[in-house]
This record gives structure tokens, C-alpha cells and sequence, in this order.
């Protein structure tokens, strides 16, 4: 039995959607982060960050939302190309955007709101970061794309996607192209499948 730990964030998105994606018959544990419960002896002792998501395969477990995409696609959908083919060319591409991804976009730019402007209290007020995040998240590597990697929706699709949702929600400014880019993939029926599942949480 799959579980899947979380829910209410574009991180945790990433796992329900990429098991929407593959039709995975998974149990979920729809807990919130800062909600307390991530730090419960039961969830430290899959999680000791005591960070969402964490995905549990038999006595496997998993933290980190680009990491569990891929071993789910990997895992159970060799053939549906969510992931390409390691060892490939475009293997090293999905695993390029998702460093990107997560780097650049995730943790450089919204992770950086989210922190000095949401939660300022915990973490301080920091203006010049925050303009700065806010002025450089469409920059650069982000034009117009009707898949990340090659000519099939991945993984990779699902992470950019995440952050676009993030992003949006923060209400920062997107190049047309990327927000259309974002359009199509917020229509596939796994998106909104997992969007509806992964939103039913209390967060803190």
C-alpha cells in the first residue's frame, strides 16, 4: 500500500498529481504543515524534518516532492513517459528543469515570500529579498513551452506547474506564454483530480 503524508500546499500537489497521473490506488494522510501534526512521533518517525510530503511504499519511504515524482513514475509507469528513459538525453533535460525547479523558482524565489512575507513573524521581514523574488521569477529559462521535455507531458511538467499555481496565487506577474502554459496543464483531469483532493486539508 502506497500512502501519501500531506496536503494544502503546491508541494504536496506534486505527489497527489503524479499519482493521479499514473491511477495509483494510494492512501492519504492529508495532514498540513505548521498544523502540528508534523510533529507527532508518528510522522517524525518517517519524517525527523518534520516536512511534507513523505510518501511510504511498503517500508519504503520517501521525502522530497521531486524526488517522489520520480520514483512513482519510475516505478510504476516505465511506459506512460512521465519520466524519461535513464541514461537519456532527455532524462538529463527532466532532471536540468527540476533542478531548476526546485532551486531557482521554489526555494530562491516563492520560498522566499513565503517565508520573509507570510511568515514574517517567524522568520523576519526582509523588503529587498522580497522585491527582488518577486521581480526575477519569470525571468530567464521560462518562454514558451508546450512541454518541458520533449514532446510529452513529465514529472518535470508537473513541478513547473506547481510553482506557476504559486505563483499565481501570490498574484505575481507571468509572461502571457507562461501562463498559458499553465492553462493547459491545470486542464488535464489528473490535475484537477489531485487539485480538489489535495486542497480538502486545514492549514496552519
Amino acid at each position: 500500500m502506497i500512502t501519501i503524508w500531506g496536503g494544502g500546499t503546491a508541494r504536496t500537489l506534486r505527489a497527489h498529481w503524479t499519482a493521479h497521473e499514473l491511477s495509483l490506488d494510494y492512501q492519504s494522510k492529508l495532514i498540513g504543515p505548521r498544523t502540528g501534526e508534523t510533529r507527532t512521533p508518528e510522522f517524525t518517525a518517517l519524517n525527523a524534518k518534520g516536512k511534507v510530503p513523505v510518501l511510504v511504499d511498503g517500508g519504503f519511504v520517501l521525502t522530497e516532492s521531486a524526488a517522489i515524482v520520480t520514483y512513482l513514475a519510475d516505478a510504476y509507469g516505465p511506459d506512460t513517459g512521465l519520466t524519461p528513459k535513464p541514461g537519456s538525453r532527455e532524462r538529463a533535460q527532466y532532471n536540468e528543469w527540476l533542478a531548476y525547479v526546485q532551486m531557482e523558482l521554489d526555494a530562491h524565489t516563492l520560498y522566499v515570500l513565503r517565508k520573509h512575507r507570510d511568515l514574517a513573524a517567524l522568520y523576519g521581514e526582509a523588503p529587498a529579498a522580497v522585491e527582488t523574488a518577486i521581480k526575477g521569477f519569470a525571468e530567464g529559462r521560462l518562454r514558451n513551452h508546450a512541454y518541458l521535455v520533449g514532446e510529452r507531458f513529465t514529472g518535470a511538467d508537473v513541478m513547473l506547474t506547481s510553482c506557476l499555481l504559486w505563483a499565481a496565487a501570490y498574484r505575481l506577474p507571468l509572461p502571457p506564454s507562461v501562463s498559458a502554459y499553465q492553462d493547459r496543464q491545470s486542464t488535464r483531469p489528473a490535475y484537477q483530480s489531485a487539485a480538489k483532493h489535495n486542497s480538502s486539508v486545514r492549514l496552519g
